[in-house]
């Protein structure tokens, strides 16, 4: 009896319990760190401490050369070339190529050609460098994109225009006339004052009609001449009576 009640409740070798207590540890994870809120996010970003630079003594490194870039002869001769053209030529204007084919520009280097006026090529680059160091600064802002020249030694803007209404992709931006600046507008209005010769012409012609006003005045009879002045001292008594009666 004993025996058979051993066997029931010791456990046989190699045999586990049905049921066994196993102790669970707590699921809490506590080495993550919590979410902060955005605003408290940006505040300690704000608020962070950030410590100076130390402050580098003098003679720790070697002091900086300044190199400065020197013009190669190819540019030299382009901007020699520039201020002969500035000093020669009296008109020089600054258009902008549309996309131009090869046989139109050479249409309208034939077309200027006849009327004294020439095409000019020059780099951006090299027309600033040149520009920034001259009188004519101002110009600086127009050399923008595939940009052409065209100068004459005398001021042909009226024959400009005219041709460059056959050409559509050539756009006038301002020109230099007589060490004048002027836009597009102000070339246009250019174009429509007389020539100096017509000027000249109107103003000796006054002159002349003037004097021959004068001469044939002189040249008439002394009576006439009194009589003139009689009547011109009669105007001028007349119109002071009346002044000196307001004044009393």
């Amino acid at each position: 009896m004993a025996a058979t009640l051993c066997g029931k409740l010791l456990p046989k070798q190699g045999w586990l319990p049905l049921i066994q207590s196993v102790r669970h540890g707590s699921k809490a994870v506590t080495r993550h760190r919590k979410p902060l809120h955005f605003l408290k996010q940006k505040l300690l970003a704000v608020t962070r401490y950030v410590p100076p630079k130390p402050v580098v003594p003098k003679g720790a490194y070697p002091a900086e050369k300044q190199q400065v870039q020197k013009d190669s002869d190819f540019v030299l001769i382009l901007k020699r070339d520039l201020k002969k053209l500035f000093q020669e030529c009296k008109m020089i204007a600054v258009v902008h190529n549309s996309n131009s084919t090869v046989e139109e520009m050479i249409n309208l280097k034939y077309k200027l050609y006849k009327h004294g006026i020439t095409v000019k090529f020059f780099p951006n680059q090299v027309m600033r460098s040149f520009l920034s160091d001259s009188v004519h600064s101002n110009m600086a802002p127009l050399i923008v994109g595939p940009t052409v020249l065209f100068v004459s030694k005398e001021p042909k803007a009226k024959e400009m225009l005219r041709t460059l209404r056959s050409s559509p992709q050539m756009t006038l931006l301002g020109a230099c006339i007589d060490d004048t600046l002027l836009s597009a507008q102000g070339v246009v209005n250019y174009s429509k004052l007389p020539s100096v010769s017509v000027v000249q012409g109107e103003l000796v012609s006054g002159l002349t009609m003037m004097t021959s006003h004068t001469a044939s005045m002189l040249q008439r009879h002394p009576a006439h001449l009194s009589a003139l002045l009689q009547q011109y001292v009669k105007q001028n008594s007349s119109e002071e009576a009346p002044k000196a009666e307001e004044a009393t």
